[in-house]
């Protein structure tokens, strides 16, 4: 099985957290385009924005700290602001979460921008 196929697994089995974070982020909600369980190189994101680079990993305790850390490297050195919650985050401070990925999208557009100009 192809990174492909195994996403769209991923896609269809969504956590609840998962689920509920999508539900936050999709169909440009916060100005930008997330997908879900994208394929960047050997890992597969759970939500990425490839205009600007962002991740969005939700964390589980299926999730081991160690490929966690390797495949947020990885990530980073592809020019990706990894960003990392967990289920009970999700849960119990979904609003702040929300308000947490809208302030970093702001910060990375702010940063692209003065790139831009400089």
């Amino acid at each position: 099985k192809s990174a492909g196929d195994f996403a769209r697994r991923l896609r269809r089995d969504m956590t609840i957290s998962e689920a509920s974070l999508w539900m936050g982020i999709r169909r440009r909600r916060l100005g930008v385009r997330f997908r879900r369980q994208v394929p960047i190189g050997k890992w597969i994101a759970d939500f990425a924005c490839l205009d600007p680079k962002i991740v969005i990993e939700v964390d589980d305790p299926s999730h081991e700290l160690r490929d966690e850390t390797a495949r947020t490297e990885y990530l980073q050195r592809r020019g990706f602001l990894v960003l990392r919650y967990d289920n009970e985050e999700i849960a119990k401070q979904y609003n702040e979460v929300i308000d947490g990925i809208r302030h970093q999208i702001a910060r990375v557009l702010r940063e692209a921008d003065r790139h831009r100009r400089s």
